[in-house]
């Protein structure tokens, strides 16, 4: 029996770095001020942008509107309730934040970046009731794909996280500059 192409299979190893970053504010505090400066995804408004098929410039100006620092929520995780039931008391939230433009700019060259974009970030106290900020850096997943323009992008992406964490009054770490 010979192996046809549909039979690849390619794995590919690579380092990711996670980023936490200790915020020095209340959990609830924090959650409220990173939901304002990533705001959800306009569902219903990108909906008729479709439905009326509308040309790229139109999504690119939607989308600057509807992300004022880059990046937008375009889902929440919020598992907290459940998880007392076991007894947890720690507090997470997760998020999976990005910009559908920008991902675009890396998905015509490989459709997988999708793996990654958008990225995860999560808002989580830890067992002394210190909130933190964790995100992995997106240049460390984009630079797997062996592409120098998914990785460029990946590289502005860590800028943008960069210019998000400062305008969030937070630390930024030195991989991200």
């Amino acid at each position: 029996m010979s192996q046809s192409v549909n039979n690849r299979i390619e794995t590919v190893p690579h380092r990711v770095n996670r980023m936490s970053i200790a915020v020095g504010e209340p959990f609830d505090t924090f959650r409220a001020r990173y939901e304002r400066a990533v705001p959800a995804f306009e569902t219903r408004r990108f909906e008729r942008l479709i439905e009326d098929e509308v040309d790229w410039d139109t999504i690119l100006q939607a989308t600057a509107e509807n992300a004022p620092h880059q990046f937008i929520i375009y889902w929440t995780g919020d598992f907290n309730s459940l998880l007392r039931l076991a007894g947890d008391r720690l507090r997470c939230v997760e998020y999976l934040m990005g910009n559908h433009t920008i991902a675009q700019r890396m998905f015509h060259h490989n459709p997988a970046i999708l793996l990654y974009a958008p990225l995860r970030t999560a808002i989580y106290e830890d067992a002394d009731g210190e909130t933190w900020f964790s995100v992995e850096q997106p240049s460390s997943h984009f630079s797997s794909f062996g592409s120098p323009e998914i990785t460029d992008v990946g590289l502005e992406l860590d800028r943008d996280l960069a210019d998000l964490l400062a305008y969030l009054g937070l630390p930024v770490p030195a991989a991200l500059v």
